[in-house]
């Protein structure tokens, strides 16, 4: 740090303001549009090293073990030196295979400032689909973890000529991640020393590509999802307000973000522009580490987190779990969520912001707003409500459901006339958007894209009633809705019933083939800590039939009990994955 520090030091403050001769060759760049400027949410690291240069922007725990603390200064420092490297070498698409690490929250913002596209894609992935994706996304250059460079191998036979820079992640600044910080920093100095003025904050058209982020690709290629500059803009500013991050810790002065979700996730849902945007500090992690989580929250006063149902209920059952002293907000989306959680989590002082969103859509795109009135309903009313998908963000417009039509297969196809459903909580339809938050489309996929927009609304494939109220509530992706003698049955319904089992602590549902019913449910669940072995499929049917509220056509023949579900990286349930050992596929090590 020391030789980046002492170089930073001979600039005018990096984050200084453009001259008034460059915001005049601006305006004039812009078409004469003096009364607004082009998006970029690149411009949020400079402005907050500008205000406040001192305060903390990155506390870590390196992979050789040392606490690692930055100021916004010197994290703007480091991100202007990455960007000005890839200037001087030309390089425009950039791929980053890191963990959750002040190196990647860095490229963010190098890669940005230096007008090139970012590829972040997931590294839990096999490295067919790492070398397919890097591939497909033609990155000239690739930022990888020391841990994950192996798997870039394969991506190495085909593109022997594509450099990588390997970050190793320590408290000091003698790897090659650091090396190419520091050639940057000396590149500006001898060209003029224009800091963060000579680069991209503001770009010359607002909808070009900032990034290219990757579906999962559980069930077919991974797509390339294009984000643009405003897209990425609105969503953080979205994400600020809905997820609350300009209101910090009862004992901090600041949002003190604690980065569980996977950066590479769509970006992190535009969180490390968001949190940047209000000069909060990221506490990065290199994995998910439940007791030293709760030992954050405990004692670095963490004010916010982002994170799928199964972390929270896992979280929640670590033995280091205690009610915290003050609350903390916790942004939740990925798979639905049941009431039982969001009512577990409160008693844990734990505050559900419960939010729904697409890879399409950079995240969040929806919040179930808490009303006031709902305080005086019973409990299980009140968590239920919760539970639901909600309203439009405020950056966006209104999501809307609309009608579909099912085949003699059990498909749902959006129908060729768009028609909303009835607002009246029963009438199933797909939720479908318009407006800021929808992605351009699909990188070199017009076909893809094609479908994506069908009908001049983007789908999400997700089915859902529309209460009066006008909170929409997910069913089922279109292809987990059981249909069993004519009744639908949604998963995650079932799921959300099975979990208030007081041993259950997750639960999966899917579709098995049955002669007489066509289909019927199967679930597969994991059991608390202290009862496996003695808690057995059979005696959760019993309960289901005798003590819960699951109506009997609902209730599974069979229950099998798991270890552990699987899941994506970011905590989806890979349900083609159940789908297929409930057919009896051999079973594979996840």
């Amino acid at each position: 740090m020391k030789r980046l520090s002492s170089l930073a030091a001979h600039f005018v403050p990096s984050s200084s303001s453009p001259t008034a001769a460059d915001q005049s060759n601006m305006r004039d760049s812009y078409n004469h549009s003096y009364h607004i400027h082009q998006l970029s949410p690149t411009f949020f690291l400079p402005r907050a090293a500008s205000i406040e240069p001192d305060a903390i922007a990155v506390y870590h725990k390196t992979a050789n073990g040392k606490t690692l603390q930055r100021t916004y200064q010197q994290t703007a420092d480091r991100a202007r030196g990455l960007a000005y490297y890839l200037k001087k070498h030309g390089f425009k698409r950039v791929g980053i295979l890191c963990t959750n690490t002040p190196a990647f929250l860095e490229s963010i913002y190098g890669i940005g400032g230096a007008s090139a596209v970012n590829v972040a894609i997931n590294y839990r992935l096999k490295m067919d689909d790492i070398t397919y994706i890097f591939d497909h996304a033609e990155v000239d250059l690739i930022i990888v973890d020391a841990e994950f460079r192996p798997l870039l191998d394969g991506f190495r036979r085909n593109h022997p000529h594509v450099p990588f820079i390997i970050d190793t992640d320590t408290d000091e600044d003698t790897g090659d991640y650091d090396k190419a910080v520091l050639e940057g920093m000396q590149h500006d100095e001898r060209t003029g020393g224009h800091g963060w003025a000579g680069l991209e904050t503001q770009v010359a058209n607002e909808d070009s590509l900032i990034a290219l982020a990757y579906t999962s690709g559980t069930t077919a290629r991974p797509k390339g999802v294009e984000y643009t500059h405003r897209g990425a803009y609105m969503a953080a500013l979205g994400n600020i307000i809905e997820s609350g991050l300009n209101v910090p810790h009862p004992k901090a002065d600041r949002a003190h973000y604690l980065w569980t979700l996977p950066m590479f996730h769509a970006m992190g849902w535009t969180f490390p522009w968001s949190v940047t945007a209000v000069r909060g500090t990221h506490y990065c992690l290199r994995k998910i580490d439940y007791p030293y989580i709760w030992k954050l929250l405990k004692e670095q006063h963490v004010s916010h987190y982002n994170a799928a149902p199964t972390v929270n209920t896992l979280l929640l059952a670590d033995p280091n779990a205690e009610k915290l002293e003050h609350p903390v907000r916790v942004t939740v989306a990925a798979s639905p969520p049941s009431a039982h959680l969001f009512e577990t989590m409160e008693a844990h002082n734990l505050r559900p912001v419960h939010v729904y969103g697409l890879t399409e859509t950079y995240g969040p795109i929806t919040k179930g707003y808490h009303m006031p009135s709902w305080e005086t309903l019973p409990a299980k009313d009140k968590y239920a409500k919760m539970a639901r998908q909600g309203h439009g963000l405020v950056v966006s417009l209104p999501a809307r459901v609309i009608k579909t039509d099912q085949d003699e297969t059990g498909k749902w196809d959006a129908s060729e006339k768009i028609e909303d459903v009835a607002k009246d909580g029963k009438e199933i339809g797909e939720i479908v958007f318009i407006g800021n938050l929808c992605a351009r489309g699909y990188y070199k996929d017009a076909a893809a894209t094609r479908k994506l927009f069908a009908g001049g609304v983007q789908h999400s494939g997700d089915l859902a009633v529309w209460h009066p109220d006008g909170a929409i509530q997910i069913l089922d992706r279109a292809k987990d809705i059981i249909i069993s003698g004519g009744e639908n049955i949604s998963s995650v319904a079932l799921e959300g019933m099975l979990m208030t089992h007081p041993d259950v602590l997750e639960a999966a549902c899917v579709a098995v083939q049955d002669k007489q019913w066509g289909e019927r449910p199967k679930a597969f669940v994991t059991v608390k800590p202290g009862k496996q072995g003695s808690l057995k499929g059979e005696d959760i049917i019993q309960w289901a039939k005798e003590q819960s509220q699951i109506s009997r056509f609902m209730v599974p023949r069979e229950v099998e009990i798991l270890e552990e579900l699987p899941k994506t990286s970011t905590g989806k349930l890979r349900k083609n994955v159940l789908r297929d050992w409930a057919k009896g596929v051999k079973r594979q090590a996840e």
